[in-house]
């Protein structure tokens, strides 16, 4: 049994920084009038995809005439945001950075993965010098950095105890964090999910990073237990069975898996805490259905579906318009 406080909403209900009381569990889902005016209705949802390329992507999403240095330029023209995948592997060059920021519009949001050496390797002991690099490289993209993702393993008891053996850890890091910039934090041990948790990150106003993976629960289920909601903006991750879809498929060309109801619980969440005020960030993964953009583009289709009201979509990039040349200007002759 994990040690410290036992913290439960049914017992006290926390004001939190982010959006006045934090609801009591449970009320997250009920259901309202989605044409009653409300002054948080303007909360922004980003919606992309995580990594921009797969295997299967061109022909299927990308038109077969575009270049592969050109597909992040095209990606931006249907989403306003993308998940960093590669990052997890190790820090990019300044050099690759420095591209991602030149071929996206101004408005654009990269939310990029820690590198696993902090993660997984060290998790989160004696790697300042990873963490520097990795942050002094990212700020790079300046405004176009959104959320940066601590993404957990799923920890044996060899490792941690239980969880306040994981905190323990992870609060002293977390202090060490610079201000100023989006930190979600994602573990995947569901038995540590609980309003205690959420109370730390909360604390340092840190987003519980919300995964959708067979053995994690979702939002509906969260919301018996505390409030998953611990900053003024969250971080959802549609990710999937990915052992059992790589048994039907390793190309990532079109929808293989019908999650229609998952994807309708998850409207209805989104819904909830857009009217809180609540930033949404979320990112599909091919290993969700078969293929992340058509996830997205369901999503959209569900919110729609329900009279939530349309969602912003990238404006598709101007055609680019060849000035007509005047005719030059006859030079004065000494026989006018």
């Amino acid at each position: 049994m994990a040690r410290g406080h036992n913290f439960s909403l049914a017992q006290k209900a926390e004001k939190s920084w982010i959006a006045g009381p934090v609801p009591q569990a449970g009320i997250i889902l009920t259901v309202v009038n989605p044409t009653k005016r409300n002054p948080y209705a303007e909360a922004k949802i980003y919606l992309g995809t995580s990594a921009f390329t797969a295997a299967g992507w061109p022909g299927a999403f990308y038109p077969p005439e575009i270049k592969s240095k050109d597909y992040l330029s095209y990606y931006a023209q249907h989403f306003d945001t993308v998940e960093v995948n590669s990052t997890l592997y190790g820090c990019p060059t300044p050099r690759t950075v420095e591209n991602w920021a030149a071929k996206t519009p101004d408005n654009f949001i990269f939310s990029i993965k820690t590198p696993r050496s902090i993660t997984h390797d060290k998790i989160l002991v004696n790697c300042d010098a990873e963490l520097e690099e990795f942050l002094t490289t990212m700020e790079i993209l300046g405004p176009k950095l959104g959320p940066i993702l601590f993404q957990f393993p799923q920890f044996s008891p060899g490792v941690f105890a239980d969880r306040q053996a994981f905190t323990d850890r992870l609060i002293p890091f977390l202090k060490k964090l610079p201000a100023g910039r989006k930190y979600a934090i994602e573990i995947r041990n569901p038995e540590w999910l609980d309003a205690e948790f959420a109370h730390h990150l909360r604390q340092h106003q840190i987003a519980l990073g919300l995964p959708d993976l067979p053995y994690m629960p979702r939002p509906d289920e969260l919301v018996q237990k505390f409030d998953p909601i611990t900053a003024d903006w969250t971080y959802i991750r549609w990710l999937g069975d990915r052992k059992g879809i790589e048994l039907q498929t390793l190309t990532w060309d079109k929808t293989i898996l019908d999650r229609t109801a998952e994807l309708i619980s998850w409207v209805d969440f989104c819904y909830q805490i857009k009217r809180r005020g609540i930033l949404i960030y979320g990112y599909a993964n091919n290993h969700y259905a078969g293929h992340g953009p058509a996830t997205i583009r369901q999503f959209r289709d569900l919110w729609r579906k329900k009279g939530f009201g349309p969602l912003p979509e990238p404006a598709p990039a101007p055609v680019p318009i060849t000035p007509i040349q005047a005719p030059p200007k006859k030079q004065p002759s000494l026989f006018d």
